[in-house]
């Protein structure tokens, strides 16, 4: 229960977990490019030890896309269990935990690393508590992969900030790859969730019925192969097993394509963006595996496929999708939403392309652009949902089911 006597635990973006955690996730999306690649130039005005390319892609997978998971997990499971979904004083300490780490970590701060490891341990544990917690008081496992999933990301960032303490830079770096590749699987197992309403909807706005059905065989198959791939490449990175499983996953998310043979309904843009995520997952596990067997492209490539392109474009859909459900709207998408979504392709395009030679005038350019539209991205949306979280529509305050998932 929130106290009656504490009117700021009664706030309307603690009412629920995506309420708070999106916004969030936003504001430092908008702020982490444009920073790193404008003001700092690619460096940290407090790093000198620790790579500051491992600071980047760390606060971009624990800080960025950890507050998207933050706001999902916190919002889906309660919906996934029929169980009170946390609020108020709950989420607050949440959000205590996930601060000092992004103000530490924008900056660089390596004397202070120690405190940003306890905070964003702290912050993923209590996550997980709220998982978990809500899975055994329901006496439910069917989504129990989200648990076991958020507990390997905690461990994983427990031994980031191991191997930075002790000098281990090379074991940090394909530790935050491995971070990243769970993150690639949180997005398969959300996707396979959430592109069933989507579709559905898409196809029979009304929800009266639900013509689609996903294949089975497609549910989790890109899932076990990110899997798969990860430990390889944690494990074993200077065999060619990695390349090869890179391939594979590159294989099964271009086959996931064919969910989206849905007609003229594909058209939509929240159908169309969930389909351009799943697009740029197979392409850069294509362009991993390739670079791993010696083709002319780098690796870095295909990360920032699957980095920027990929997840960028699967959480601005979530934001997008679960900002209009979790306000009891239907899923009519306002101008800033439509927009939002091409500027975000326009940023993985831009960032990848002329790595591979396609607009090659822009190479060294690219980067800055790449940022300047993802920043526009997050920002159109912050500035078009807003609005939406602050004041719910009355169904969503009657009580009446609004998720997507």
């Amino acid at each position: 229960m929130i106290a009656a006597d504490r009117p700021v635990l009664r706030h309307p973006l603690l009412r629920e977990g995506l309420l708070l955690f999106f916004p969030a996730a936003a504001l430092y999306a908008m702020l982490l490019p444009l920073i790193w690649v404008t003001l700092y130039g690619f460096t940290l005005p407090f790093a000198s030890d620790i790579p500051a390319g491992q600071w980047h892609a760390h606060e971009m997978i624990f800080g960025v896309y950890g507050a998207a998971l933050a706001g999902f997990l916190t919002s889906a499971v309660p919906e996934w269990t029929d169980t009170p979904p946390r609020r108020g004083r709950d989420l607050l300490i949440l959000m205590a935990l996930w601060l000092p780490g992004r103000v530490i970590g924008l900056l660089g701060i390596e004397l202070l690393m120690p405190v940003a490891a306890v905070g964003d341990v702290a912050f993923f544990g209590l996550l997980l508590w709220y998982v978990a917690s809500a899975l055994i008081a329901r006496g439910s496992t069917h989504h129990a992969s989200f648990a076991g999933w958020l507990g390997l990301f905690v461990l994983t960032e427990l031994a980031i900030r191991a191997a930075w303490l002790s000098g281990h830079h090379a074991i940090a770096g394909r530790l935050l790859h491995a971070a990243l590749m769970i993150f690639l699987v949180f997005f398969s197992l959300a996707i396979a969730r959430i592109n069933v309403v989507v579709i559905n909807l898409a196809l029979d706005p009304s929800g009266d019925s639900t013509p689609y059905r996903p294949h089975p065989g497609r549910q989790n198959l890109t899932a076990i192969l990110v899997s798969l791939y990860a430990a390889a490449a944690l494990l074993f990175p200077q065999s060619q097993v990695p390349a090869y499983l890179a391939l594979a996953a590159s294989a099964a998310f271009f086959d996931r394509l064919a969910e989206w043979f849905i007609g003229r309904a594909v058209l939509r843009t929240q159908v169309l963006a969930l389909a351009a995520a799943n697009a740029f997952a197979g392409g850069g596990f294509l362009l991993t595996g390739l670079s791993a067997l010696g083709a002319p492209v780098a690796m870095a490539t295909g990360v920032h496929m699957l980095s920027v392109g990929a997840l960028g474009l699967a959480v601005l859909s979530v934001l997008v999708i679960a900002g209009l459900r979790h306000t009891g709207r239907p899923l009519d998408l306002p101008w800033q939403a439509h927009i939002a979504i091409v500027l975000m392709i326009g940023a993985g395009l831009i960032r990848v392309l002329p790595e591979l030679s396609i607009g090659s005038f822009l190479l060294g350019p690219h980067y800055a652009i790449s940022a300047a539209l993802w920043t526009a991205a997050f920002a159109l949306w912050l500035v078009g949902f807003l609005p939406l979280l602050l004041h719910p529509s009355h169904r969503q305050d009657a009580g009446e089911h609004g998720g997507c998932h």
